[in-house]
């Protein structure tokens, strides 16, 4: 593919994850085009009376519009819309990369005791489905054995809001709590608006933490490097 201007086209729940992947793709030759829907998270989280189907068909709608734009593959940031999409994704011409595909192998290449840190607990759920059906698929054991749930309380309302300052305040301290209470569990973060947290407790402790950015940013290095 080296040489060759590819055209991504990213869906977002939040435009703070731009950044993230302006990063990944800084050194290749790429051109990014963002589509950003806060509204569809928040419809989910605060009308009873949308469905899940309801929330697959705009994700659907999304990814179609997505795909007419003159777009070379689609890269789904968000881990609810990754859920929402498993169906689109049969019958989409257009390549989708999920965000968190790239994550799963690595987690799934390094069986060790891990705890798995959330901030969405709307996410809880589907993540790990799909992380179990990728181990399951690689032939792997079952990882759940290995593998600790912990979701930052009051944290994504942050996020939503706008608050980044304050959201990366409360993870950083809670990645340092969670490093404390023990110290022999390996820590990841599931959600890409997580990783400059999860970056600088890294850069401060010396013990890496994994996360969705490095493993896409190695999914790239692959294809494009």
């Amino acid at each position: 593919m080296e040489g060759l201007k590819q055209r991504v086209g990213c869906l977002h729940a939040h435009h703070s994850n731009i950044a993230y992947v302006e990063r990944a793709f800084a050194s290749y030759e790429v051109e990014l085009i963002h589509f950003v829907d806060p509204g569809l998270m928040r419809r989910i989280s605060s009308d009873p009376h949308f469905s899940a189907d309801d929330a697959s068909r705009k994700v659907e709608e999304q990814l179609s519009w997505i795909a007419q734009s003159d777009i070379d593959v689609i890269l789904i940031t968000c881990t609810n819309y990754i859920v929402l999409a498993e169906k689109a994704q049969l019958t989409m011409s257009t390549p989708v990369i999920a965000l968190d595909e790239p994550f799963f192998h690595e987690i799934c290449d390094d069986l060790l005791p891990r705890t798995l840190v959330f901030t969405n607990p709307a996410t809880v759920e589907g993540t790990m489905k799909r992380l179990y059906h990728t181990a399951a698929l690689l032939g792997k054991p079952d990882i759940s054995s290995w593998m600790e749930i912990k979701v930052v309380e009051d944290a994504f309302q942050l996020i939503m809001q706008g608050r980044e300052d304050e959201y990366k305040e409360l993870l950083v301290r809670s990645l340092y709590e969670l490093r404390k209470a023990d110290p022999s569990r390996g820590l990841a973060v599931a959600q890409l608006s997580m990783v400059d947290a999860a970056l600088q407790v890294e850069l401060e402790t010396g013990e890496m933490i994994d996360n969705p950015l490095r493993s896409l940013t190695n999914l790239i290095e692959d294809l494009l490097g």
